[in-house]
């Protein structure tokens, strides 16, 4: 693969993570909720979610979403009541004292890794985009599986430091707050986040 194209790439991929989308709004939110313990199952969840969309794309899947009509708006307005439901979840969830949630905390990081697997693998708009962005990229002349390769372990770098900056201000901001009431305000803002999220997700067309 040339240098030039992998640096076009590169470019092209930072510009599409800095603009904020579902899953980074869900990020936010998460961390907002529940501090910086959230940022390894967050961006292990994220990743993950991406490599299955990706791979779902690689297959075939994009290209019946992308024609579809009935298959996406299913993906879509099942990640819409699932944000919804997150959301819910986070502006009515008990605010914990101050070391006695050390035993929750993995239990909690599953499902904060649940959270943000299904919110990135379901999203319908990504899988599609792979199909119609990641061809753009190969070298028809060089061997395919290499490229594919390196393009999407770039793609995965770049969104785990993209991700990993998110989560982690979110939850710093979060624990340096010690008060319930200000904890409680972060809830709402996170819950308020999941549900613009699903907002967004809501608008959704198919390319």
């Amino acid at each position: 693969m040339m240098i030039e194209i992998w640096s076009a790439f590169v470019l092209a991929v930072v510009v599409f993570c800095i603009i904020p989308g579902p899953t980074v709004i869900l990020v936010m939110g998460q961390a907002m909720a529940h501090g910086k313990k959230s940022v390894v199952p967050l961006v292990l969840g994220v990743l993950s979610g991406d490599f299955v969309a990706m791979s779902l794309s690689l297959l075939g899947l994009g290209v019946v979403l992308a024609t579809s009509a009935q298959l996406f708006l299913i993906l879509k307005w099942f990640g819409v009541c699932y944000l919804l439901y997150l959301g819910y979840k986070t502006l009515t969830a008990q605010i914990e004292p101050e070391g006695d949630d050390t035993a929750k905390v993995s239990k909690s990081g599953l499902s904060m890794f649940k959270d943000a697997f299904l919110v990135t693998a379901l999203n319908p708009k990504d899988i599609v985009f792979f199909v119609a962005f990641l061809p753009q990229f190969i070298t028809p002349f060089e061997p395919i599986t290499f490229q594919l390769v390196v393009l999407m372990f770039t793609f995965l770098s770049i969104v785990a430091l993209n991700i990993t900056f998110y989560t982690f201000f979110a939850g710093a901001m979060r624990e340096r707050i010690k008060s319930v009431s200000a904890k409680r305000w972060f809830n709402c803002l996170g819950g308020s986040a999941l549900m613009a999220a699903a907002g967004i997700t809501a608008s959704m067309q198919r390319v």
